[in-house]
């Protein structure tokens, strides 16, 4: 009897602590709800606005294409996101997508309460928090509405808003703008761009091995990565495909297949072509948009570099400047007609050095810059074959007075009177020393500055020699000799045809207006001598079987050697030096470097290239010839069968006081003497 009335008052005190129980539980829950719901009415003031913008104006990867539509480069700030419509997105990856983090999705209002319980029975079993109960349009909710922060808060407002959301979007709305939102590890978010970060293909081209990974990565992106565990990534993949066969996505032969296929990344993906390029036209960008448009607002670049061009350059450079040590190498290539950029190509590595020797260098261009005097002295009336200058070591006396300006070649050879022509073909300095001071050093730096030249130039006499105060880089360059090439229409450098937006407006779009700068016939004459140098003056090495004109460029020292070119399609220059200092170049590959030597062989190499398979065109003939005088300040004029006259003025030969620069001899170490030893500004 007493074990009885025992069992009888423990099954009472059982009976008590169970009521009490629920009965805590009860009063638990209804606090609860009281305490959520006036915390959603204190807070129904302070929600967010559910508006368009938010998902309009997320950051998106902005793109850069080159002129063959392949990618050179995706830039983005803290996200790299591409949006791409539900359309584009594989069925494989919606389903999966929804099979592993809302199977519900379709069935519930925003907020999924049995998806809850299920969880918070899971967590209450394993003793951990081992599943979640956030619904896709929750998930979607925090990422653009709310905060990560973890608390009750929170959760009641990313609630409220979910069922706000359903309310007001399509469920296919909610899942283009979740799976183009939220972010699947290695700084990629969105699908778009996580395909093209793990598999370097876009999200169009996955397969079902591919979408089931994908789909796996939001839940712990770092955790599941298969750049980051391989093994983890794995396992990861088969959970979501069992769970697409469970739910009757895919069959289970189809779900079997694919978790036995291997997991295959491309390791190139994400990397960046072209740097140098891929910079210079970055900063453009920036400059016309601003940074956060260029880096947030998903731009669509197209560009005017063609690769092939590009790794002809690259090649060109290595097959010449191919031991350790070498000087680097710029090059530039410009179509004359548009001014569209073809090649831009620097041999220093990007990683090392982010200095654009192609734009940012600043160098000396030596006898690169008689071709500009020449023209000048054209307009004025002189006739190249048939204006004379003694060619003789002289002293030239400098307005203002001082000590004259001593100008000699480099080698101490002369050649009498020679012609302006012939003075270009042996890059004799003391000719076009002269020449500059009777045409005027100003009109030497404006019909520089027509050309192309656009960095300051000093106006002095040296200008004629590419001297001191005198520097320019690669692109001016190539420039400049385009407009010549043109028939003087200068067409100002592009590298960039296209801009769209985000929302696919063409925002920008190139038309290149080459305007005229240098009478035709002008252009017509310099290019004759030009062409007559390739053929067979300094530039001889350069000759590439085709009709082709160009100059040679060496300075004070061998610091810095040139070769600067053009066929009717095409100008190229091409610049060798030390970089960081101002070295000279006297033992390379066991020789000296001039402009007709090694930077000449890049030229031919690239041009050959570039060439190969267009037809052989002749440089137009002028619609005007200049007309031809003789001009004050002592030219003389070679007329019928008459020898050249001396001239008036009588420049002497007394005293040495400032030395020129250099000669353009086209030779590289004794490789080649190309049309005589030429002056001293090289």
């Amino acid at each position: 009897m007493p074990r009885r009335r025992n069992q009888a008052r423990r099954k009472k005190a059982r009976r008590s602590y169970l009521a009490f129980g629920v009965a805590f539980f009860i009063i638990f829950v209804m606090l609860s709800l009281l305490l959520g719901i006036q915390t959603v009415m204190a807070l129904m003031h302070d929600l967010p606005k559910l508006n368009e913008d938010n998902f309009s104006s997320i950051s998106q990867t902005s793109k850069i294409y080159a002129a063959d539509g392949s990618l050179l480069a995706e830039i983005y700030g803290d996200e790299n996101r591409t949006v791409v419509p539900l359309s584009a997105i594989p069925s494989y990856l919606k389903e999966a997508t929804i099979a592993i983090e809302d199977e519900r999705f379709y069935e519930h209002g925003g907020v999924d309460y049995q998806a809850i319980g299920r969880a918070l029975v899971t967590d209450i079993s394993q003793g951990r928090l081992a599943e979640g109960g956030s619904t896709i349009t929750q998930q979607l909710v925090k990422k653009v509405y709310v905060t990560d922060e973890r608390s009750f808060t929170r959760k009641i407002v990313e609630a409220v808003l979910a069922t706000q959301l359903e309310r007001t979007a399509s469920k296919d709305t909610i899942l283009e703008r979740y799976l183009n939102t939220i972010y699947y590890g290695e700084n990629a978010y969105g699908v778009e761009a996580a395909a093209q970060t793990y598999f370097g293909k876009s999200v169009t081209q996955l397969d079902l091995a591919q979408c089931a990974l994908l789909a796996g990565l939001p839940q712990a992106p770092s955790a599941f990565s298969p750049k980051q565990d391989m093994a983890a990534a794995l396992e990861r993949r088969n959970t979501v495909l069992q769970k697409m066969a469970d739910l009757g996505y895919v069959n289970q032969a189809e779900a079997h297949y694919a978790a036995s296929q291997p997991i295959v990344l491309n390791p190139s993906a994400g990397g960046i072509h072209e740097p140098y390029f891929v910079e210079y036209v970055k900063q453009q960008l920036i400059d016309k948009y601003g940074a956060k448009k260029v880096f947030e607002g998903g731009l669509t670049v197209q560009t005017t570099i063609e690769p092939a061009l590009q790794a002809a350059g690259v090649e060109a450079i290595k097959n010449t400047l191919n031991e350790d040590g070498d000087p680097a190498a710029a090059l530039v290539s410009i179509d004359p007609s548009t001014g569209y950029i073809k090649a831009m190509v620097s041999s220093q590595d990007f990683k090392q050095s982010q200095f654009n020797l192609a734009v940012q260098a600043r160098r000396q261009p030596g006898s690169c810059f008689k071709p500009f005097v020449l023209t000048a002295a054209v307009e004025q009336g002189a006739n190249p074959q048939k204006t004379y200058y003694m060619s003789k070591e002289i002293d030239i006396p400098l307005p203002g007075g001082g000590p004259p300006w001593h100008v000699t070649t480099y080698d101490h050879k002369y050649y009498g009177a020679s012609s302006l022509e012939t003075a270009m073909l042996h890059s004799d300095n003391t000719i076009y020393a002269q020449l500059v001071m009777d045409i005027g050093p100003d009109k030497a730096r404006d019909a520089a500055e027509r050309l192309g030249i656009k960095s300051p130039m000093a106006t002095n006499p040296s200008i004629a020699l590419g001297g001191l105060g005198q520097g320019v880089s690669p692109l001016e360059m190539s420039s400049a000799y385009a407009t010549l090439a043109s028939n003087g229409m200068y067409a100002e450098p592009i590298a960039i045809t296209k801009v769209e937006m985000a929302d696919g407006t063409v925002d920008y779009q190139a038309n290149p207006q080459p305007r005229r700068v240098v009478k035709d016939g002008v252009a017509y004459e310099v290019t004759k001598v030009l062409e007559k140098d390739v053929q067979r003056g300094t530039s001889s090495k350069a000759s590439i079987g085709r009709p082709a004109a160009g100059k040679t460029g060496s300075t004070e020292n061998l610091q810095d050697a040139w070769f600067v070119g053009y066929t009717p399609d095409l100008s190229t220059s091409v610049w060798i030096g030390f970089p960081d200092q101002q070295l000279p170049m006297d033992n390379v590959h066991g020789g000296q470097v001039w402009g007709g030597g090694f930077p000449a062989a890049i030229w031919k190499d690239f041009m050959t290239s570039a060439e190969q398979g267009k037809p052989k065109k002749d440089f137009a003939q002028p619609k005007e010839k200049p007309e031809f005088k003789a001009l004050k300040g002592g030219f003389v004029l070679y007329s019928g069968g008459d020898a050249p006259t001396t001239r008036a003025d009588g420049y002497g030969n007394e005293g040495r006081t400032t030395t020129g620069t250099g000669r353009d001899n086209g030779n590289n170490g004794g490789n080649g003497n190309n049309g005589g030893n030429n002056s001293n500004n090289r």
